[in-house]
This record gives structure tokens, sequence and C-alpha cells, in this order.
């Protein structure tokens, strides 16, 4: 008789790699404790609870933490227009230490010695979920049956098959997605060949620039201290607001990624995502921060973003650095308040107006007609003075004429 080894709890998408997880951790003696977070993933969270008891789960937890997802991870991000490399709106990477922060939770409640993940040994999800888990709770043991296995995805596969479980994997259709309210990733299968243009059944959320219409559409979105709160002067609350966004822009093909990724793992892949809402709001709040923010904290900010997008991608979301660039953040969107107008056309999502009371745009400095209220006369001053530095250092070590080599010109 196998030895029992206690309970371990899985965070479980019911996807391929961690339905075929239950079945190794409780042929290896636990007792497996699912965790299904609901962060906007368009699928049916009661079904995969149904799933995972049928698989042989003895307990499975189904949370639904979408405005959580979206008060403390995605708005922080919107605020730090969390980018990584400039490209990628981090939909995946911000779900990691939320459903980390549960695993933890429900392993202490439910005397747990371990969690489990479903991450492969080349992802960068294993980092994430591994390193939050040991920044919350340093005791507990961290298991990857689908990194410890070597299993290829057909491998796996087969596995499922010859387990009784059913998966919506296929060797003919292995796409592997990931999806929350933030943006939806897509791998594997024909991607994997930056060749390949990805195919059009891979996408869900938007559609193709060639089909898209033919006339724009503009939104307006409000912000108070950086966080949108209405929609064409509609209050919403968040996650209502990135749903209607997401319907908007996406119908518009606004929010498709195709990059070449470097990994925290040390190699490329090829990402695609779409994240139509994503996509949008970085947009408007970039915008809208150039009316409201000083030229001085506007460049020191945009440094602190590329640090703030590289520490959540690589799993550091609880990192003190991380804590400390929020505050910074924060402090910064007292004042960034106001609409921005997005015309959405073709794919894109061109900010086309911006108003707000804490503007620091000053119409009658910045005009050149009659209500021209700028000082043209301190112009000169403020020349010679700008200039003062570099006009000083030229006298200073100007060149004896004498010692100069002289220059022949022929002609």
């Amino acid at each position: 008789m196998m030895e029992k080894k206690g309970k371990v709890v899985l965070a479980y998408s019911g996807g391929l790699d961690t339905s075929v997880a239950v079945c190794w951790l409780m042929e290896r003696g636990y007792d497996v404790v699912t965790l299904t977070a609901d962060v906007g993933q368009s699928v049916n969270l009661e079904e995969k609870k149904a799933k995972s008891l049928q698989t042989g789960a003895v307990a499975a937890y189904v949370m639904d933490l979408k405005k959580q997802f979206v008060q403390e991870f995605v708005w922080p991000a919107l605020k730090a227009n969390g980018m990584y490399q400039g490209t990628y709106p981090l939909s995946s990477a911000l779900s990691r230490p939320l459903i980390s922060q549960q695993l933890a939770w429900v392993a202490k409640n439910e005397g747990a010695v371990a969690v489990a993940h479903g991450c492969t040994g080349k992802g960068q999800d294993q980092v994430r979920f591994e390193v939050a888990i040991g920044a919350l709770n340093p005791e507990l043991e961290v298991l990857a049956p689908v990194r410890d296995w070597h299993f290829s995805r057909e491998a796996e596969i087969d596995y499922a098959k010859d387990h009784g479980i059913e998966v919506g994997a296929s060797v003919q259709s292995p796409y592997s997605i990931d999806e929350n309210l933030w943006g939806r990733a897509i791998e594997c299968g024909a991607l994997e060949d930056p060749w390949n243009e990805c195919p059009e059944d891979a996408f869900k959320i938007s559609v193709s620039q060639e089909v898209a219409p033919d006339k724009p559409q503009n939104v307006e979105i409000t912000f108070e201290k950086g966080i949108p709160v209405a929609l064409d002067g509609v209050s919403m609350d968040g996650v209502s607001l990135i749903l209607k966004l997401r319907e908007i822009a996406g119908a518009h093909g606004v929010g498709r990624i195709d990059m070449l990724e470097d990994r925290l793992v040390g190699f490329k892949s090829r990402e695609v995502y779409e994240c139509p809402s994503a996509i949008t709001l970085i947009a408007a709040h970039r915008a809208l921060e150039t009316m409201t923010l000083s030229k001085e904290v506007l460049a020191e900010k945009k440094r602190l973003e590329a640090s703030f997008a590289d520490l959540a991608y690589t799993g550091y979301w609880f990192s003190p650095l991380k804590e400390a660039i929020d505050a910074f953040v924060d402090k910064t969107q007292e004042n960034v308040n106001g609409t921005v107008r997005v015309k959405l056309f073709k794919g894109m999502a061109t900010v086309t107006g911006l108003k707000s009371l804490s503007s620091v745009y000053n119409h009658d400095l910045a005009t050149y007609s009659e209500e021209d209220a700028f000082d043209h006369s301190a112009a000169v001053g403020f020349i010679k003075v700008w200039g003062l530095p570099l006009k000083t250092w030229k006298q200073a070590h100007k060149q004896d004429p004498e010692k100069n080599e002289s220059i022949s010109v022929s002609c």
C-alpha cells in the first residue's frame, strides 16, 4: 500500500497540464486539492470543479477573484503603464501572484504540506509561482509535476487518454491558452515557427484588420487618480469597464500582439496575445499623464515603468523594490484625472482628445494667436543664462590659433 504523503493544493485550470497533474500526484501518494481561480477566463468554472473531482481530487475550490484581480493587480499595472519589453501588457504575469496568494491560503486552510502548479521547465510561470510562494510562506514545498515528469506535450495527451482524462488539446490543435480579464495568451503549435503567420482560428476576442469595420469608433475614457472609472460618460466598476471596452476595441481589431519575447529562463519565445482593453487603456492613460504630470516626473516614471514591468514579469511582485515603485507611482497619480478620447480603427487605438481639470497644459502660454500670454522679451535673458555654461567652457578652453595645424586648400 502506497504511503500517504498528505495534501497538496494544485493550481488547476482544467487544461492538459493540470489535468494530468492530478493523476500524477495521486499516483505518488498525495491527496489532491485543486484551486481554480476565476480571473475572467471564458470557461465554465463549475464544470472545471466537477472535472477536478471526477479526476480524483478530494476537494475543489473555485474562487471568484475578478474584482480583486482588477483592483490589486491590473490597476497598479495600468498606473505604471506596465508593458514588458515595451510591448506585452503583462496579462498572464499579473494573475500569478494573486493565484499564489490563494494557493497559500487554501494550503493553510486544508493543512496541506505542499502546493503544486502545472508549469513546464521552460516557462516563466514556474518562476512566478515558486518565487511568490516562497515570499508568502517559505515553509511550503512547491511541486511541479509536468516539469519533473519531463513529458512532451504529445506524451501528456497520450497519458490523459490512457487515464480517461478529457482534455481540450490534441496533437492536431495543440494551442496552449491562458486567459484573464486583461488579455489572452496563445502558445504552441504553428506559432513556434516565427515565419508562420498566426492562424486566425487562434484568436477569440478580436477580429483581423481585414474584417474590422471601415468606419472608426470613438470612445471616451474618464480617469480618476490614474484609474478608469467611466466609459463614454457611464460610470462603471473595473471589471465591467474592462469587459465592455474589450468588446468594443476587439471588434475593431485592437490589441493583437505578435512578438519574440525574451523569457526569464534564458531563451526567446514567439508569443501571441490579444489584449484589446489593456492596449486601449494604457494608450489613454499614457496620454493623460503627458497633460497632468511635469516633465521631470514623466521622465523618472518612464524609467521606473520598465523596472515595474521586469519585476512583474520575473515573479518579483512581492519584492521591496516593487513596493517602493508602487509608492512612487501612486504619488504621481494623484492628479492624473480627466477624460481621453480614443479612436479605434483597423487595429489601432489612437488618442485624439484630452481634457483635464488637473492639466499642466496652459492654452494661453502655448497659443500663437492674439491670446498669447507668453512674455517673449524674457526669452533673451533666458537664452543667455541657458547657454552660459557652454559659452564659458569654450572660452576657457579656447585653442591658441598659432598652435593650430595649417590647412592647405587646393583649387
